[in-house]
């Protein structure tokens, strides 16, 4: 597709044939997100993406993230329905770092994170090894401020840093801790949506994460993945992990100061450092917020806009906002890690 390509089929109006959609890769004045938009009320989205698929395929592994906005796309229902044309395969949302509400299947409230905080920039479940290739959001109702999803391109935020903090993560990797703790953070029960013991430690064992559990209520985890992935379509290697996010200098100063000077290191609900448990520096961390910094792009949101975001090129964030606001999401296409399909084929082996 060219730089100001259309794909559409005409429809009469007033004598004359006129594109039912425009599609604007430069859109707005950069790349990401593209814009794919309705000329005409009462597109419906869904429809419309039968007949264009491979091309918004292409599209969104290019940019990173397209926009379908002026769509006839008024909630959950159509919403839903507008996944169901993307992809084959929508998922529920499992192994949680985040309160969601489930609205319908495979349809959740995009998150309920206090309104007057930020969310960082992360890719959805790069932590894990199994997670989405995409994750689409649908505004229901248009924040009364602020609110906007910003997105970073992954493989530009990679690009950015220096070879020798790309060398680092590569060698060692990301480690993760986590606690459940009640009360501080998400409890074990809902981050895993069990309220029994043994299928958490069933599910850590096949998802590669450490189990530690702390007195009568608590959850300990660690798990170790890489910082830096391949798409599984593309094959082009992206910053894709949660090393940043889930540093708990990431956290707004005084939370942040607040669970320090409360818990001891061990305790914290989230923590980052290199895979062999070695402090990611002040440097290095700065550097990382510098690279996202400078690939941020966003968007105000209108009402029934559907944002199509491809997990591992581009990241997500959230602004803070002045309700109502109201987004829901939806996340398809599992991807399985590398290490996953070796250690089930190691697995497999030593049974035999």
């Amino acid at each position: 597709m060219t730089e100001q390509t259309r794909i559409a089929r005409p429809v009469p109006r007033r004598g004359r044939d006129r594109n039912l959609v425009d599609v604007r890769p430069d859109w707005p004045g950069g790349p990401l997100p593209a814009l794919v938009r309705a000329n005409v009320p009462d597109v419906d989205l869904a429809g419309w993406l039968a007949g264009h698929r491979d091309e918004v395929d292409e599209l969104a592994r290019r940019a990173g993230a397209v926009l379908f906005r002026g769509f006839a796309v008024a909630g959950a229902a159509d919403f839903r329905t507008v996944l169901a044309a993307l992809s084959d395969d929508v998922l529920s949302y499992g192994e949680r770092s985040s309160p969601r509400s489930e609205v319908t299947e495979g349809v959740y409230t995009s998150t309920e994170h206090p309104a007057d905080q930020p969310i960082v920039l992360h890719n959805e479940q790069s932590y894990t090894v199994n997670w989405p290739l995409r994750i689409i959001f649908h505004c229901e109702v248009e924040p009364a401020a602020g609110g906007r999803t910003p997105l970073a391109d992954s493989r530009r935020v990679l690009a950015r840093l220096r070879p020798e903090t790309v060398a680092e993560f590569e060698r060692r990797g990301v480690l993760y801790r986590r606690n459940y703790l009640p009360g501080i953070s998400l409890s074990w029960q809902t981050a895993f949506q069990t309220e029994r013991r043994a299928d958490v430690e069933a599910y850590c064992a096949r998802a590669l994460i450490d189990v530690e559990w702390v007195g009568e209520g608590q959850l300990r985890t660690r798990q170790v993945r890489p910082a830096i992935r391949r798409h599984p379509v593309t094959g082009e290697r992206t910053w894709f992990n949660h090393a940043l996010f889930f540093h708990v200098t990431s956290l707004p100063p005084e939370v942040s100061a607040g669970l320090r000077a409360a818990l001891p290191e061990e305790d914290l609900p989230y923590q980052t450092a290199y895979g062999d448990g070695t402090p990611i520096s002040d440097e290095v961390l700065a550097e990382l917020r510098a690279a996202y910094a400078a690939e941020t792009r966003s968007f105000d949101w209108r009402r029934g806009d559907v944002l199509l975001v491809e997990n591992m090129l581009a990241a997500h964030a959230r602004d803070p906002f002045t309700p109502p606001r109201r987004i829901l999401t939806g996340m398809s296409d599992p991807v399985a890690a590398p290490e996953l399909t070796s250690s089930v084929a190691a697995g497999t082996e030593a049974d035999r």
